[in-house]
């Protein structure tokens, strides 16, 4: 039996088009290389790094009005929250690797209200996949949280690490933020 077309569409958006199955199958073949036996057994599958990169790459299109932002981003997370929460019941697993839209979601929340530019969000890349790699508490907890709420949550979490860090580094550091 098929997939509902609302099935198919929640997998279609919360995989990044579908994009996240390419890390998946590439880093799966290459764990099976003799060379890259240290990745056996891991979860890491490079999607989450294709996601956050989405994140970036839609980013000049976000709004840049702090409120038209923040309804945005409000909308944007809940739906993620709905649609993350439906591909996982496909997928059948809390949290599927294949599931980027959640690293999109949390990328955003870690540039929200920053300036808008290259070293800002560079850093925030950076500091975002770092931060959401390491799944340090608070936010851990958060993935616990059920459906998509869980999903998505964590990434926040980190999003808003990865913000209040950029903050302070822009405060410290004046000119990184021009």
């Amino acid at each position: 039996m098929g997939l509902k077309p609302l099935d198919r569409m929640a997998v279609w958006l919360a995989t990044g088009l579908y994009l996240s199955y390419i890390p998946s199958t590439l880093f799966g073949a290459l764990s099976r290389v003799r060379f890259f036996e240290w990745a056996r057994g891991r979860r890491w599958t490079g999607a989450g790094l294709l996601g956050t990169f989405a994140g970036l790459i839609l980013a000049p299109l976000l709004p840049t009005a702090p409120v038209s932002f923040g309804l945005f981003w409000a909308g944007a997370a809940g739906a993620a929250c709905w649609l993350c929460g439906r591909a996982e019941k496909v997928f059948g697993v809390h949290d599927d690797p294949r599931i980027v839209l959640d690293e999109v979601v949390g990328f955003w929340t870690a540039i929200a209200f920053l300036p808008p530019r290259l070293p800002v969000w560079m850093a925030a890349f950076i500091l975002f996949r770092a931060l959401d790699a390491c799944k340090l508490p608070p936010w851990v907890w958060l993935e616990r949280l059920p459906g998509g709420l869980g999903v998505v949550a964590d990434d926040v979490g980190a999003g808003v690490a990865t913000n209040i860090v950029l903050r302070v580094l822009i405060w410290l550091v004046p000119w990184f933020g021009l």
